[in-house]
């Protein structure tokens, strides 16, 4: 885990790099602050400062790595020796599945990774909800999730998101000590039929893990409870944020319609073969 003295030190780094190349990482802060997190971050300091970072996040038996370099000490091998360090963590951790993120936007990121041989693999939208005219809530639409109920999320990722079922059932059992982090279970006539889950971090609220079993699908149960976590929200002024494959045409056309807009892109890509 990081010291608080790091992540102060990783915040300002962020800061500069995104300022200067008019982009946003997607570096998960709400697992950086973890004071249980396993995963090793790499970080480079040169005369005292740090210079340069990459995180390390595991999912189950997939790992998603997300760094960054001072602008003004690039092209000087810094965020490779970074990047040699986690890959060959990765590696021998014996990951399955490595995805590699640079913001869409980021022509320095694209670049690194052409040099590395990187395969494009997906890119996910993060759209942020930007007002419209929502339905009354439902009342008995929603209810937080328990310990219960969590064999019915880890049956909702592997049917709805077709997620490996070790790697469902390690990720839902973490969610139950994420900081911040409240999971709804979504109901059909009393019966938990989807989830959503909703992480605050201030003024902001991300919406994750939005699922429906597929036999449920096309009835509008999903859209009236992403209606109603929405209004909530925003009626407790929060900034609504979610994250979206932008080949899931269906999924982006439920929330285009209940008003969210794309606002950036994030891309990933799976590295290239070991020289």
């Amino acid at each position: 885990m990081l010291t608080e003295t790091q992540q102060a030190a990783v915040a300002a780094l962020q800061q500069a790099v995104e300022a200067h190349d008019g982009i946003a990482l997607k570096l998960n802060w709400d697992c950086l602050r973890r004071t249980d997190r396993t995963d090793p971050d790499f970080l480079r300091y040169q005369d005292g400062r740090l210079i340069g970072f990459l995180g390390v996040y595991g999912f189950g038996s997939t790992v998603e790595l997300c760094g960054m370099v001072h602008p003004d000490v690039r092209r000087r091998g810094h965020f490779q020796a970074l990047y040699d360090q986690a890959m060959d963590y990765c590696r021998k951790a014996g990951f399955t599945e490595i995805l590699l993120n640079s913001p869409t936007a980021s022509e320095a990121g694209r670049a690194f990774l052409r040099k590395q041989g990187a395969q494009y693999a997906f890119t996910e939208h993060q759209m942020k909800w930007a007002g419209a005219t929502l339905p009354a809530a439902d009342p008995g639409l929603l209810r937080p999730a328990t310990p219960e109920d969590v064999e019915t999320q880890v049956r909702l990722d592997v049917e709805a998101f077709g997620t490996d079922e070790a790697d469902a059932r390690s990720m839902n059992r973490r969610m139950l000590q994420e900081p911040g982090t409240t999971t709804y279970m979504i109901l059909h006539e009393g019966t938990a039929v989807g989830k959503i889950r909703v992480q605050r971090s201030g003024a902001e609220a991300w919406l994750y893990g939005f699922a429906v079993f597929p036999r449920f699908q096309g009835r509008g149960i999903g859209r009236r409870a992403l209606e109603t976590v929405v209004a909530r929200l925003a009626a407790q002024g929060c900034a609504v944020f979610l994250e979206v494959e932008a080949r899931n045409a269906r999924a982006l056309q439920l929330y285009t319609s209940v008003g969210f807009q794309v606002v950036q892109g994030q891309d990933y890509y799976y590295p290239g073969p070991v020289s």
